[in-house]
């Protein structure tokens, strides 16, 4: 005896072919998804993009210490760089585009870490010896 009746079979066997048959004939549709600004990056002259050059590499540890070292609050110098001309400011954002923006290398050292752990994880699990000489 059987669980399902033949003809229960048979119906159900004809609704999925025509269902994945419809499926396969039916156009698909594709389209680009509109974009939308955000409220942190909206850059809307070059002005603002080179102020956002100078803010990331205001950010580097090793800038703000050594503003720090020289006396400079960092009240004063968001003073000065609201008060700087187009020019001197697109100058000051093509001189800071080499640092780094913002932070250490804590985190590229994290994920090298990770990846060293991983590989020994697997190592191990592969039942090979690893050998250090």
């Amino acid at each position: 005896m059987r669980i399902f009746p033949r003809a229960l079979r048979f119906w159900t066997a004809l609704l999925m072919v025509s269902w994945w048959g419809l499926l396969h004939v039916a156009p698909a549709a594709a389209g680009l998804a509109p974009s939308r600004l955000s409220g942190e990056t909206a850059i809307t002259s070059s002005r603002d993009a080179d102020m956002i050059a100078v803010q990331r590499a205001l950010e580097n540890k090793l800038v703000a210490q050594k503003l720090r070292d020289y006396g400079v609050a960092p009240a004063d110098v968001q003073l000065r760089l609201a008060s700087m001309s187009d020019e001197d400011l697109h100058t000051l954002a093509t001189a800071s585009k080499g640092l780094p923006s913002g932070g250490d290398a804590a985190g590229a050292l994290i994920a090298i870490l990770i990846i060293i752990l991983l590989v020994i994880v697997i190592l191990k699990l592969l039942n090979k010896d690893i050998i250090i000489k």
